[in-house]
């Protein structure tokens, strides 16, 4: 069984033109050559994206599972990070995310509330005084 091929950052951004281009997603690298033309968003965006790691504008789109299926078939190794590389701006498929901040309180619900309750006391003003117009006409 063949290995895996293994790119640098460097190996991938040489790949950067229309007619021999290179993708990073996930830390996977794509060669996407062959199919730049076909590319339903047009060449501009792949070729913005040339030879650099691509996580972020990929799933930005949202892309379908038969893009995911098309992007399996232009599959030609895996990135090889060392020191000093950029770090993915989107976490690895798998990855953990931060927890969430629940210590600090939002409006949320509670501005929904206030809302509520003032447009409630604004309306039953209005019929109060209503009321009180009437009943120094009559």
């Amino acid at each position: 069984m063949a290995s895996t091929q293994e790119f640098t950052y460097q190996d991938v951004a040489e790949h950067n033109t229309k007619k021999d281009l290179y993708l990073v997603i996930h830390d996977v690298v794509y060669d996407a050559t062959k199919f730049v033309d076909e590319h339903p968003g047009g060449e501009e965006v792949l070729l913005d994206v040339a030879g650099q790691d691509s996580t972020e504008a990929f799933e930005d789109v949202g892309h379908s599972d038969e893009a995911r299926e098309t992007l399996e078939a232009l599959k030609v190794g895996v990135l090889k990070r060392k020191s000093g590389d950029p770090k993915p701006k989107t976490p690895l498929p798998g990855a953990v995310a931060p927890a969430a901040n629940t210590q600090s309180a939002g409006l949320g619900v509670g501005l929904y509330a206030i809302v509520l309750i003032g447009g409630l006391a604004a309306f039953y003003a209005y019929q109060y005084l209503q009321q009180q117009q009437g009943a120094q006409k009559a």
